[in-house]
């Protein structure tokens, strides 16, 4: 149900949201990489053509939910030089299954909604897909949760006659998680044509938590703009 409403959304908003930002800061850090890629949580490939693009590396684009797997294989069908080189991965990132490692893993915009035992099992999966000194990036935000709010505009798009738009309302928060209420509205003028909303939780580790995490399951941190956080397997 959550893919169902907020799919006609995600690439409208995500175009004018964090998408042209990562696509000016990521492909520095995958200039050596030239053979092979694991992204994670792929979404409907937004970035998954770009590091096609990018980079002359195989890719696998790992993505569980069916709904965003189905927009990623359209796009990938729009561009048949790449038919050969991306492989769309329909599993959880705890039970992926390489045939060897590779030597970068890119993840934007997943971390968030992570639980942290999730995740802190997470990492040590990932170490074991990634060669010896290969690169694991991902999107960071190191500020604390936000405070309760009532509902505010995030982004909206003009198509034709209808303004697509997303509002949030953060309704609790704690130390590392917080519970917000999402909607997704459509309308014509002032005249609403369709809405939707959705409940859900999302989570910000603090960074001495994804420090620890991470050094634990073998990383070392190295060199990355804002906004990222790029780490090596030592």
């Amino acid at each position: 149900m959550t893919d169902f409403i907020s799919l006609p959304f995600y690439d409208l908003l995500h175009e004018n949201g964090h998408v042209p930002e990562i696509r000016r800061k990521l492909p520095p850090l995958l200039a050596g990489v030239r053979r092979s890629i694991l992204e994670i949580g792929a979404g409907t490939g937004l970035i998954t053509v770009s590091l096609a693009d990018w980079t002359p590396a195989e890719i696998f684009a790992l993505e569980p939910s069916a709904g965003m797997r189905g927009v990623l294989l359209s796009r990938l069908g729009a561009r048949p030089e790449l038919l050969e080189r991306v492989t769309v991965l329909p599993c959880d990132a705890l039970s992926v299954d390489l045939a060897e490692p590779v030597e970068a893993m890119v993840m934007i915009n997943v971390m968030y909604a992570l639980e942290p035992d999730y995740r802190e099992r997470l990492w040590p999966v990932l170490a074991s897909h990634l060669e010896p000194g290969g690169l694991l990036v991902f999107t960071w935000r190191g500020d604390a949760p936000p405070e309760p709010r009532p509902l505010q505009e995030l982004s909206s798009r003009r198509v034709g006659r209808h303004t697509y738009t997303i509002l949030s309302e953060i309704l609790e928060t704690g130390e590392e998680a917080l519970k917000a209420r999402f909607v997704h509205r459509i309308t014509e003028g002032d005249r609403v044509v369709d809405e939707d909303e959705i409940t859900g939780y999302g989570y910000r580790p603090r960074w001495k938590t994804i420090e620890a995490e991470l050094t634990g399951a073998g990383f070392t941190r190295a060199d990355a703009p804002e906004g990222l956080l790029a780490w090596r397997l030592a």
